[in-house]
């Protein structure tokens, strides 16, 4: 069985990568094919526990130097002694011990996430939860296309708003 792996801004809402994976595929290790797709710097990546590891923080700071990466480490993670002060996990693990994982998600936006587990809801229910085609490549379009039309209904559903002023008397 096969799967999509989506990157999204969780700003517009907009899928901005996609990847087919089958089964036996973990999320972290589409990673860099995700951001190979991405032209511009990313300023925060926001994964959930799947992605904590040194690989993902590399991989993003390759493609991202100055991106912040924010992922909940494992509840049994530890600072490590050796490590570079500017090392974002560590900080992550040191601030979680200080004031609790509640107060680290506020700190860090984390609860952006959920605006993009809101868009992989949206892909499920308007595209589907399963694909229709038969063979790989053929799935490829699919997700494919699912993304393009997600993207552009999303676009017409966005509402252009501009503020105005208004003379006061």
């Amino acid at each position: 069985m096969t799967s999509p792996d989506l990157a999204l801004d969780a700003d517009s809402g907009e899928i901005i990568a996609h990847v087919m994976t089958d089964q036996d595929a973990g999320d972290a290790s589409q990673l860099e094919v995700l951001l190979d797709q991405i032209d511009t710097p990313i300023g925060q990546f926001t994964g959930d526990g799947a992605y904590d590891g040194n690989p993902t923080y590399d991989a993003v700071t390759r493609h991202s130097a100055g991106a912040v990466v924010v992922i909940p480490p494992r509840a049994n993670a530890v600072e490590r002694p050796d490590a570079d002060p500017s090392s974002q996990r560590d900080r992550h693990i040191a601030a979680i011990n200080t004031a609790g994982r509640m107060k680290w998600q506020v700190a860090t936006g984390y609860g952006k996430r959920s605006l993009v587990e809101t868009a992989i809801g949206r892909y499920k229910s308007i595209i589907g939860h399963r694909l229709r085609a038969r063979s790989f490549g053929a799935q490829r379009t699919e997700v494919a296309i699912g993304c393009s039309v997600l993207n552009r209904m999303m676009a017409c559903a966005r509402p252009k708003s501009v503020r105005c002023k208004t003379a006061t008397p």
